[in-house]
């Protein structure tokens, strides 16, 4: 029994310190092994944030939702924004919830931190990335162009979101007096990831015009309305009435 006693007073004391306790040599290797295992303790109970970098893409209207996960740490953990730009319309909650209705489109960086409730606290930080893709992608496929007494021309939509969409395509030249003539106009469902090209012309009085070129889609049971545009300069039709 006592000499189970000094080998536990030598584990506690890490060293044989007290030479009245007896202890043994091999007892500054246990004091080791047990700061070895608290160590390792403490980097497996580290606070470590889970998310890849870039979280899932969106695009403008839709509803957003994200959850920041982490691991290791004391619980309950808390979440803040630190810096750099959230989409616009979406918001971070002090439980990683991130959610909202990005309002336009673009690639948005931002970092937040995370902080456990141990004593002493951990926390760390990580930057991640957020694209807003648009939802309706519009091209020059052939830009307008003046022929004779006609502007002709084709642009190619694109259906970037997980929905099909109710899309009207309608094409006006504008005159300088701002009378307004459509010289292309469709309404089709454009399904969800395709595209389109999608012609238009016609004859015109002679006349300087600006062309415009609209694309509206529509998700009717999520209430979501999309809209792009293209325009030229001006342009002249010198043949004509």
């Amino acid at each position: 029994m006592r000499g189970l006693a000094n080998r536990i007073a030598c584990i506690l004391f890490g060293a044989c310190v007290l030479a009245s306790a007896g202890c043994q040599l091999t007892s500054l290797s246990d004091g080791e092994d047990l700061q070895a295992q608290t160590s390792s303790d403490s980097q497996q109970n580290a606070l470590v944030i889970e998310n890849e970098s870039e979280l899932a893409a969106t695009y403008p209207g839709a509803r957003y939702e994200a959850y920041l996960h982490a691991r290791g740490g004391v619980t309950p953990l808390h979440w803040k924004f630190e810096s750099g730009a959230l989409p616009p319309g979406v918001a971070l909650d002090e439980n990683g919830f991130l959610h909202g209705s990005p309002q336009r489109s673009g690639e948005f960086q931002f970092t937040v931190s995370v902080t456990d409730s141990g004593k002493p606290q951990q926390a760390v930080q990580k930057q991640f990335l957020v694209r807003v893709r648009s939802a309706l992608s519009l091209e020059w496929k052939s830009p307008a162009k003046v022929n004779a007494n006609r502007i002709d021309g084709s642009a190619e939509v694109e259906n970037t979101t997980p929905d099909d969409i109710d899309l009207t395509f309608i094409v006006l030249a504008v005159a300088e007096n701002g009378r307004a003539t459509a010289i292309g106009y469709q309404h089709f469902v454009l399904p969800r990831a395709a595209s389109k090209e999608l012609p238009f012309g016609d004859t015109l009085p002679r006349g300087t015009y600006v062309v415009h070129v609209d694309a509206i889609g529509e998700v009717p049971s999520k209430n979501l309305i999309q809209r792009t545009r293209l325009q030229t300069g001006s342009m002249q039709v010198l043949v004509g009435p």
